[in-house]
């Protein structure tokens, strides 16, 4: 593998183009309570969980990524993302895919993209390949942003100047978007979803019963498009380098809420809005606000619910020290009131990070978060874990 991509690398040189290779390789050492976690198909709101309420175990876990970028000419860039995981056992999903894949057209005001990507909403996740710079889990918000959100599309960007921008999207293969939120609830983690892969959702009565012709093995945020309906999204973004950034964004799935090849194609919309003031580098603080709804069925056979996530993190750097603390809050309310399970939840979380840069290229870590809050007709979800981590980048 290093010598095929020695071999491109020299071959792009010498044609005048560039090929550059980064990623990480993370282990995870974890102590937690509460309940096993979902992606085993639990109800625990954590990556990671025990085997119940009053329960501890320690579980570890493995993450690879790799980016590749191409750039053959001043105007053209190739992006790829790829990663891989080791898991506790019992989990679900895949262990390998793909993250993103997208072309780039460019030049000093315009930007076309196309594939699939990151919409670059987050405050957080800022550093490359979707990583935070700030803490070892993401927000609720971007958790499930990375779980269950990744626009396959075209994305149309215009920076009149150095401070602002305009962006828009249209996009598919994002109907299933809202399963989680609506019938697993809010998360706290950093687990990013591969595209075609199979998540899990909880053991909910109505899974087994009153959606009698929907998949019984989960749902799949990222796969070939449902209801044949393209998506939108537009976003405004104004900064100051070093010192401030907002950005504000809409977005619709357009979802036709009906059933398609065993899985309903749910109708997601959101307005999201992030602000940034300080210098990330010293001493930053950043957050986010969503709020929206999500929807899919019809007559006696739907789910109706209106979500709201926000976050406040505030992290200095100091030497090769970093300190980040992070709150949030979380919502679903349910809307349907039908006689299926209750999508009403409430819950927060608060995140304490320290990250130590030991040399260039190796970084540790220590975090601790609690998250806590109640969500109708599932047993507590409530946890905690207290984490240490090594990061190698190359």
């Amino acid at each position: 593998m290093r010598r095929a991509i020695l071999i491109l690398a020299v071959a792009a040189s010498a044609h005048g183009q560039s090929f550059t290779v980064n990623g990480f390789l993370t282990g995870r050492e974890a102590y937690v309570t509460g309940q096993p976690s979902w992606i085993t198909g639990g109800f625990g709101r954590l990556g990671a969980g025990a085997r119940g309420v009053g329960e501890h175990a320690y579980r570890g876990t493995a993450v690879a990524q790799l980016g590749a970028d191409w750039r053959p000419t001043g105007w053209l860039t190739a992006h790829a993302q790829l990663l891989g995981r080791a898991e506790p056992s019992g989990s679900r999903g895949k262990r390998a895919g793909v993250v993103e894949a997208f072309v780039d057209l460019h030049n000093e005001h315009w930007r076309v993209r196309g594939g699939q990507f990151f919409l670059g909403t987050s405050r957080e996740n800022t550093d490359p390949l979707w990583t935070s710079r700030y803490a070892q889990t993401f927000s609720a918000l971007n958790t499930w942003i990375g779980e269950e959100f990744r626009p396959v599309g075209v994305d149309l960007q215009w920076s009149p100047n150095f401070y602002g921008s305009l962006g828009a999207t249209a996009f598919r293969n994002n109907d299933t978007s809202g399963a989680l939120l609506a019938w697993r609830g809010w998360s706290v983690g950093n687990r990013l979803s591969v595209y075609d892969e199979v998540l899990p959702l909880p053991p909910l009565r109505s899974l087994q019963t009153t959606f009698t012709k929907q998949r019984r093995d989960g749902t799949v945020p990222f796969e070939t498009d449902l209801d044949g309906r393209t998506g939108y999204s537009a976003r405004v973004r104004y900064s100051v380098p070093q010192r401030a950034n907002v950005i504000y964004t809409y977005l619709d799935n357009r979802g036709d809420r009906e059933l398609h090849r065993g899985e309903y194609a749910w109708a997601t919309k959101f307005h999201l809005l992030g602000l940034e003031v300080g210098d990330p580098d010293q001493l930053v603080l950043a957050g986010e606000y969503m709020r929206g709804s999500t929807t899919m069925g019809r007559g006696v056979m739907f789910v109706d619910a209106d979500f709201f996530a926000a976050y406040l993190l505030v992290s200095g750097k100091s030497g090769r020290n970093r300190l980040t603390a992070r709150y949030e809050l979380f919502n679903t309310e349910e809307q349907d009131f039908s006689p299926a399970e209750t999508n009403e939840e409430n819950g927060r979380s608060w995140t304490l990070t320290w990250m130590f840069d030991v040399s260039t290229p190796l970084r540790v870590a220590a975090e601790l978060t609690q998250v806590v809050g109640d969500r109708a007709d599932t047993p507590d979800p409530d946890g905690r874990s207290v984490t240490v981590e090594a990061r190698w980048k190359f």
